[in-house]
């Protein structure tokens, strides 16, 4: 990757080359402010962007949450469990637990398919109906379970899956 001849000034007054890695840091930077306590959550693309420069490189699984108010205004953004290249131990009792502990009123889901594919497998729907129906007991909304893909992003929301 290039650099795409962006610049960092130094307090000193020195201008060097900015790196790839301080680029993307930067991305991120900007990215997570859009995700961040007090957020509307009435941008899903935000979410998906934001998503997809935190997950969408990584070489393991990575399911997490990111909770909400009753008005959709973001709490938390929480990665949950972690698992391997192939997937990763989903536990909805710690999901309940966490949503009691930060007061959320709605959530969506989130993780990531390391083979850089952003279908949902079986498994995807099976644990997303199990979470549903463990926060609907407490009343509370899934907004959406996303699949971060490298850069693309399943939505199941939009496809009609919850």
């Amino acid at each position: 990757m290039s650099n795409h001849n962006l610049f960092i000034h130094r307090a000193n007054g020195a201008v060097e080359s900015a790196t790839s890695e301080q680029i993307l840091a930067a991305a991120r930077q900007v990215l997570a402010h859009r995700v961040r306590r007090g957020a509307s959550l009435n941008s899903p693309r935000s979410v998906h962007e934001y998503l997809t420069v935190k997950l969408g490189a990584l070489d393991y699984e990575v399911f997490g949450l990111v909770l909400a108010d009753k008005r959709h205004k973001v709490i938390e953004c929480v990665e949950l469990f972690r698992g391997t290249i192939d997937g990763a131990s989903v536990y909805p009792r710690e999901i309940v637990k966490l949503v009691l502990e930060k007061h959320a009123a709605s959530v969506v889901l989130f993780h990531n398919h390391p083979s850089m594919v952003s279908d949902q497998s079986h498994a995807d729907e099976m644990i997303t109906k199990r979470i549903r129906d463990c926060l609907a007991l407490i009343d509370v909304n899934v907004i959406d379970h996303l699949v971060i893909g490298g850069a693309s992003v399943l939505s199941f929301a939009e496809r009609g899956l919850l």
